[in-house]
């Protein structure tokens, strides 16, 4: 079985090259738990519980945006847990000026596979 550190470094890699999504299908667990600090935009809940709804969560985040610039720190593993601060500049949709952006994301692996993604912004 992969290492906390192995997952790290693989779905960091794929973040930075803006496969988002394709990070998420490639390591998360069935039955993973999304945590934002706030319900998004467009009625999507702070909160979701599932693989299907972290999926909805992740369409409903990237599909109307743009990120024209990507930094990422990190990772940061401690146990089985890895850490990464994202900077980034994104443009909401047509004819939006680029705005920045900055989080900090903490990811919990079970057998393998991120069990639940906490995010931190202001």
């Amino acid at each position: 079985m992969r290492t906390t550190a192995d997952i790290a470094l693989s779905y960091t890699a794929m973040l930075r090259l803006r496969q988002f999504v394709a990070a998420g299908e490639a390591f998360w667990a069935d039955d993973v738990t999304s945590l934002e600090p706030a319900d998004l935009p467009g009625g999507v809940a702070a909160v979701a519980s599932g693989i299907e709804a972290t999926r909805a969560k992740y369409n409903a985040r990237f599909g109307g945006m743009r990120i024209d610039d990507l930094s990422i720190d990190g990772p940061f593993v401690t146990g089985n847990q890895f850490a990464l601060f994202m900077d980034m500049m994104i443009t909401g949709g047509v004819g939006e000026a680029s705005q920045p952006f900055a989080e900090i994301a903490v990811f919990t692996v079970r057998d393998g596979r991120i069990s639940e993604e906490r995010y931190f912004y202001a």
